[in-house]
């Protein structure tokens, strides 16, 4: 693949709607390459029946193998990931998760370790069981947007800390239900550390440096798998510092690239990772055009989230043994924090 000089790209783009090329794995400019996660679509609903007493097959000896961690929604993709980050950094994932409907009664085997899934059915039952059993558990969310405010009200009904991986939702109401509780939580869009130190840099210039970027003219193409229809959580946030910049910009205006051929012949994505990446460029241009800069970062992969993930879970097992007076947190806090694997 060649990679054409940024004016003739944006030529190209402005002429055809056509995708400047991408690359992931390399370095190119000022462009930042990483490693991507697809997050799977799992459903977790209230309970439709009367609450009983739930057996669970845990063991006491268990307690004592690392940080016991509780992963819903790990039939997905993300899920997955998260288990075997998570045991590779020698936590415990228990024999239990919750799920949805169709993935009641399933049986994720990660490294050796079986997790049965339960339903839709029982599940507060279920998740206080979990947590008297093993009393310092935290839970990982990565479900799906519809079940991010049903799912966040049981964990704190429940009074059990949880990592909330998972996007959309009503975000407000998501903020309110954990603040009027005294539940810990990690609440990001974007686990991975190094894209969220990303952000941060824009959200620090976009703060010391309100309307450096008057006039300019934003390009915005983000490539993502063919299942994700909306704008990214991350674009967002970034299309939002170039606003308080005095960019002048729409998030209709975002570019969004989902046709595999596409993804493979124009942007660039390698056809393995063609079900889960994430590419995105930024590129503004003077209003006389004879100024530019780009800001692009490609993820392939999985990983970089899940890593995120398991320093987010280490992270609040902390302040929750502290008593931090500080409940609510997201991923800027876990990078401050630093001691970071």
């Amino acid at each position: 693949m060649v990679k054409l000089p940024i004016n003739a790209a944006v030529a190209i783009h402005q002429r055809k709607s056509v995708p400047i090329p991408w690359s992931c794995g390399r370095s190119i400019g000022r462009n930042v390459s990483i490693n991507v996660l697809k997050r799977r679509d799992i459903l977790v609903t209230n309970a439709s029946t009367p609450a009983q007493s739930v057996e669970l097959a845990v063991t006491n000896t268990s307690q004592n193998v690392g940080l016991p961690i509780m992963v819903n929604g790990c039939t997905g993709k993300m899920g997955r990931a998260v288990l075997e980050a998570a045991i590779s950094a020698g936590l415990h994932p228990v024999p239990v998760a919750l799920g949805g409907p169709e993935d009641n009664g399933k049986i994720v085997d990660v490294g050796g370790k079986e997790i049965k899934i339960h339903g839709t059915s029982q599940r507060e039952d279920i998740l206080s069981s979990v947590l008297n059993e093993y009393s310092n558990l935290i839970v990982v969310d990565y479900t799906v947007p519809a079940a991010v405010n049903e799912n966040a009200a049981l964990y704190c009904k429940v009074g059990v800390p949880f990592v909330m991986g998972t996007t959309g939702g009503d975000r407000e109401l998501l903020y309110k239900t954990v603040a009027d509780s005294n539940v810990y939580a990690v609440i990001s869009p974007q686990m991975g550390k190094q894209v969220v130190a990303f952000l941060a840099a824009m959200e620090i210039m976009a703060e010391q440096f309100p309307g450096a970027f008057s006039g300019y003219q934003l390009q915005v193409m983000e490539s993502h798998q063919a299942s994700k229809l909306d704008v990214s959580g991350t674009a967002k946030a970034v299309i939002s510092c170039f606003q308080k910049l005095g960019v002048s910009f729409e998030l209709d205006q975002v570019q969004l690239i989902r046709d595999p051929k596409l993804q493979i012949e124009m942007v660039g994505v390698p056809e393995e990772h063609i079900y889960g990446h994430a590419f995105h460029m930024y590129h503004l241009t003077s209003p006389d055009g004879t100024v530019s800069f780009e800001f692009q970062h490609n993820v392939c992969g999985r990983s970089i989230y899940a890593e995120g993930t398991v320093d987010a879970l280490l992270f609040l097992a902390k302040k929750v043994q502290s008593r931090a007076n500080k409940r609510i947190y997201d991923m800027i806090d876990v990078l401050r924090e630093g001691n970071m694997r």
